[in-house]
């Protein structure tokens, strides 16, 4: 099953591939210099009533003519399907594209990483045909960054050591750390990245400690953000009214701002065209669980009539 955690963990290398060089470097692999990176469709599927789909494929070129398929896959259990499906999908981008390819596996947990790192192999008794070596991304290697400065010097990699290290010891230290670099990153990394993790770590402990973390201090006092904005505005219904409820409404309303300007983002760095129309719906909509909804289609459609179930496609196909 598609969760919106299983998403954010692969997700976060489309729209911020600057974090692969990082990640490389954690993994032992050598990553070329001035590489261009482009996000190719996941779509692995040959015979339609058998559809396979990678969840991000990422195309590597250096200036020197170093090219190589990146298909990333978040995983949060052992699952046996798995070790076929990872096979077919090397050597279907292999054929497909004629570039060697190389997996990265994403974990949050131990267990599922080193059972992730395989070797997975196809062939008869001693025979092997095919074997398939994926690179590991779990708690064990990716870094513990607990210092706000350290945190500030790469976004992406502290938000992804927040989401792989979500289930450790270690979760609310990053979490307070990244905070902190937040509240003095620019605008749009900061929208991006507190709704990222908002999402991606979901109703789980973690994604607990973050919502009080953010009630707290991620409203960027005197930035004058959206969120602020509408979050002092709750305030003052709050204390004009003599409850609390205003707050609290200003708090949603403001998060649902923010949500749907992610939405519109994200299909926007898809190459989805947003009709006017459909963007003000978005735009208009303050209610967080739709929004929710309509991000989870924002992933995958290619049309923004989709958002809402009408288009081209069905959605059903999603």
């Amino acid at each position: 099953m598609v969760t919106s955690t299983h998403e954010a963990a692969h997700r976060i290398f489309q729209d911020r591939p600057e974090l692969l060089t990082p990640v490389f470097r954690v993994l032992g692999v050598s990553l070329p210099k001035k590489t261009s990176i482009e996000v190719l469709t996941g779509d692995a599927t040959e015979i339609r009533p058998l559809e396979r789909r990678v969840d991000s494929v990422l195309r590597v070129e250096s200036t020197d003519g170093v090219r190589f398929l990146l298909a990333i896959e978040a995983q949060s259990r052992k699952d046996a399907e798995k070790e076929g499906s990872w096979t077919y999908y090397l050597a279907y981008l292999r054929a497909k594209y004629d570039l060697p390819v190389l997996l990265l596996v994403v974990c949050q947990d131990r267990a599922t990483a080193k059972w992730a790192a395989g070797p997975f192999t196809t062939g008869f008794d001693d025979w092997v045909s095919l074997s398939t070596h994926p690179l590991v991304l779990g708690p064990d290697n990716t870094p513990v960054i607990t210092s706000p400065r350290e945190a500030g010097k790469n976004l992406a990699l502290a938000t992804l050591a927040a989401l792989t290290h979500s289930k450790s010891g270690d979760s609310t230290a990053i979490l307070e750390a990244l905070a902190s670099a937040l509240g003095s990153a620019d605008k749009e990394s900061a929208e991006y990245f507190t709704e990222l993790l908002e999402i991606g770590l979901g109703k789980s402990p973690a994604g607990e400690t973050w919502s009080k973390l953010m009630s707290v201090i991620t409203y960027f006092p005197g930035r004058g953000t959206q969120m602020e904005k509408t979050f002092l505005k709750g305030q003052e219904k709050g204390r004009a009214a003599g409850r609390e409820e205003g707050r609290e409404e200003g708090r949603e309303e403001g998060r649902a701002q923010e949500r749907a300007q992610l939405i519109v983002s994200l299909l926007e760095k898809r190459g989805v065209p947003v009709q006017p129309e459909h963007r003000e719906r978005i735009m208009s909509c303050i209610d967080l669980e739709t929004l929710g909804g309509w991000w989870d289609r924002a992933l995958s459609v290619e049309e923004s009539g989709e958002l809402f179930g009408f288009g081209e496609r069905h959605e059903s196909q999603g």
